[in-house]
């Protein structure tokens, strides 16, 4: 342990870009590599399949709720283009749809006359990606597969690649509209689904999965907090998944396999003690940095953001980036890879540039 924080030190002197290791001392691909993969920080992006409400629909949303429009006002470019410029975490919303056509005829398009919207991804069953059904419903990657397929293309094609965080939110909260369709709840059956969409795509020399992770150690709490997680040679190349949900949804994913065996995902956990406990998604860095800090010391992934709900875009204020990127925290995420000219010039990038660089020791408790 010692020597592999002797190393980082080493590395963070350097200024280096872990993704692109520059050969210079201390950053040459050599000493990058043998480092655990929990030593890097990324910028990834928050809901990032999600597209602009169409205006017509917008005007209608912000005569009913001028706070609610303001807040699901922005939008991102393909995944293929996120990845190009370094996103390193991506965000999927799932809602289930097993019989094709649930989301064919949404009831924002609907209310607003008509516009235009391409339904055909919506006809074939299988689980889609959206925001909120009815209303945030226009997406880069209208379906789990279609957006799993760009990553698994864009890595093809770079596979030296640092780890890939995808996060998943399972919707199945009622949308309170007057004739909005009704959610399919994520039960056993849904949570397989899941699972088997993510290893059609990727097969298992692609995955970072918890069993990879746990080995023979007899939790994978014990096994990141002991072993650690792969070094960045082992996890170029690879992504991993993780359930971004509360306790209800943990323990129906991890229900007979404590510590997940078997399954393809990571889970949140408000239970940092849990034999599961391997990945943490603590939203708030300023508030939540003790949180973070404990669990980056038990050897977790932790991801946080950088902002939420177009405020800081509107404000300019830079303080939860800031906090953001000294917590420690691997995965940083934000709606502002690059800024939004119509609110102003907020945007995140590492400190210092590049696409990943060590990430900093939390400030003491």
């Amino acid at each position: 342990m010692i020597t592999a924080l002797l190393a980082a030190a080493a590395v963070a002197a350097s200024g280096c870009d872990l993704e692109r290791p520059s050969g210079a001392p201390g950053c040459t691909r050599r000493a990058v590599d043998a480092l655990p993969m929990t030593a890097l920080q990324v910028i990834g992006t928050h809901n990032s399949y999600k597209q602009a409400i169409a205006p017509a629909e917008m005007k209608l949303l912000r005569a009913a709720s001028p706070r609610t429009a303001d807040s699901l006002d922005y939008s991102h470019p393909a995944l293929t283009a996120q990845l190009d410029a370094g996103a390193r975490q991506l965000e999927l919303d799932l809602v289930r749809d097993p019989e094709g056509g649930r989301w064919a005829r949404p009831l924002g398009l609907r209310m607003a006359g008509g516009g235009d919207y391409d339904a055909g991804p919506m006809a074939a069953p299988g689980l889609k990606v959206m925001h909120v059904p009815d209303i945030d419903y226009r997406s880069v990657c209208a379906t789990f597969r279609a957006c799993l397929e760009e990553v698994r293309a864009w890595s093809d094609r770079n596979p030296d690649h640092l780890p890939l965080l995808i996060m998943m939110n399972l919707k199945d909260g009622q949308i309170t509209v007057p004739g909005a369709t009704p959610l399919l709840p994520f039960d056993g059956a849904g949570m397989d689904e899941v699972d088997a969409g993510i290893r059609e795509v990727f097969g298992p020399a692609r995955l970072i999965t918890p069993d990879q992770v746990r080995g023979d150690v007899a939790t994978l709490a014990e096994a990141v907090r002991q072993r650690g997680w792969p070094t960045l040679a082992a996890a170029r190349g690879k992504v991993l998944f993780a359930i971004d949900e509360g306790a209800a949804k943990v323990a129906l994913y991890s229900q007979g396999r404590p510590s997940l065996e078997g399954r393809a995902a990571f889970v949140n956990t408000d239970r940092l003690d849990a034999p599961y406990a391997a990945y943490v998604t603590l939203n708030d860095p300023a508030k939540d940095a003790p949180r973070i800090a404990e669990a980056l010391g038990r050897g977790m992934v932790v991801r946080t953001r950088a902002d939420a709900d177009t405020v800081e875009a509107r404000s300019g204020d830079r303080s939860r980036r800031d906090a953001a990127f000294a917590s420690g925290a691997q995965y940083i995420s934000t709606d502002y890879m690059t800024p939004d000219l119509r609110l102003g010039g907020y945007v995140v990038v590492l400190p210092g540039g590049g696409t990943a660089r060590p990430a900093p020791a939390p400030a003491p408790r």
